[in-house]
């Protein structure tokens, strides 16, 4: 294993040693990752189900271990690690491999209280090891392609939908989904936020699957939030307003449109222009653009942002302060939720989410 606050893996030439910890669908994914990357020697698994562990030994030729402890006692040499696990599971795990001195990319949400997110920064602290939480969005291509030509979000309107799965029930759809579009908006935003109100209910699983939430900033902003798992359409939009101009973001499609509004706009002068020329360009003042966006999957540069990391020392783009920023506000609507819940007399209704 790596010695507890060795230097980057870069310093001696050496190529980075990596596992992953939990090979269900967003292990497996991972393992499918780093298996393809230059530079990175795919070295093991965790896996305590014995039927996931020998098709990822089959499949990857890797030895696979049903803990983090057998892991640690073999030896590895590790210097990083996804940890793909249940979220309720990712503190135990984490925290090992940190102790161990191994580099983590650990997927959204951080944690599953704020208790545990903290210690997991503090022992990234200590052991000086890179804690990167696993916010996807943040490396969506449309989302790259707007964030450097942002200049004051003040409305922001999130869709993140999905059919119900048996996947991922042991969070609640904000842990699940919604978390993904807090770390967005609070990255834009850039503000503290000022007040909550949400809304959300059980309807195939134990826990809350739709919720609707609306945040207030310090700063003005207001943010409406809407999550579901048991809708019968698949959707992942952000839609944001600043002065003079519009953002439209299609996560699935990674595609952005930019609408613009010329200064000194006015819509008398704008709707008689438009109409000598038979709006042949649209609407006078206002311009449609598309940036540039640079393909890729976000999952592979997620993991070559960790792995940068991992072998530069630098910070990440997603640091563990903002992962556990979007997990405060997270839990922060759960209890919102619950305060509404018993206001609407749904308290029964709500007890087992």
């Amino acid at each position: 294993m790596a010695e507890t606050g060795s230097p980057p893996a870069a310093a001696t030439g050496r190529t980075l040693r990596v596992a992953v910890a939990g090979t269900g669908a967003f292990g497996r994914n991972h393992l499918r990752v780093y298996r393809e990357m230059e530079g990175v020697e795919l070295v093991a698994a965790i896996e305590p189900s014995a039927e996931r562990a020998a098709e990822v030994a089959e499949q990857y030729g890797i030895p696979v271990f049903d803990s983090v402890e057998t892991a640690l006692a073999a030896d590895l040499h590790l210097d990083a690690a996804s940890v793909a696990v249940p979220t309720v599971h990712h503190h135990a795990v984490a925290s090992q491999l940190l102790e161990a001195g191994v580099d983590c990319l650990v997927e959204k949400p951080l944690a599953a209280t704020l208790a545990e997110a903290d210690e997991l920064l503090a022992l990234a602290e200590k052991h000086r090891r890179i804690l990167q939480p696993g916010h996807l969005e943040r490396f969506n291509p449309a989302v790259l392609a707007i964030e450097p030509k942002l200049t004051r979000p003040m409305f922001f309107e999130a869709h993140r939908l999905s059919v119900f799965t048996p996947r991922s029930l042991d969070v609640d759809v904000v842990l699940d989904l919604m978390i993904h579009d807090l770390d967005i908006v609070l990255t834009f935003a850039g503000s503290p936020v000022k007040e909550v109100r949400a809304v959300g209910l059980p309807i195939l699983s134990a826990k809350v699957d739709i919720a609707n939430v609306r945040v207030e900033f310090e700063s003005g902003c207001v943010a409406n939030f809407t999550a579901s798992r048991v809708s019968t359409e698949r959707v992942r939009k952000l839609r944001f307003f600043e002065p003079r101009q519009y953002v439209s973001i299609d996560y699935a499609r990674r595609d952005v449109l930019l609408i613009s509004v010329a200064e000194g706009f006015s819509v008398d002068q704008a709707m008689a222009a438009g109409a000598a020329s038979g709006f042949a360009d649209g609407l006078p003042g206002l311009s449609f653009t598309k940036p540039e966006i640079v393909p890729g999957e976000p999952l592979k540069l997620e993991i070559a942002s960790f792995l940068k990391a991992v072998r530069t020392g630098a910070e990440p783009r997603v640091t563990a302060r903002q992962g556990r920023e979007a997990l405060a506000l997270a839990l922060e609507i759960q209890r919102a939720m619950v305060e509404h819940a018993g206001k609407a007399g749904l308290g029964d209704f709500f007890a087992g989410a």
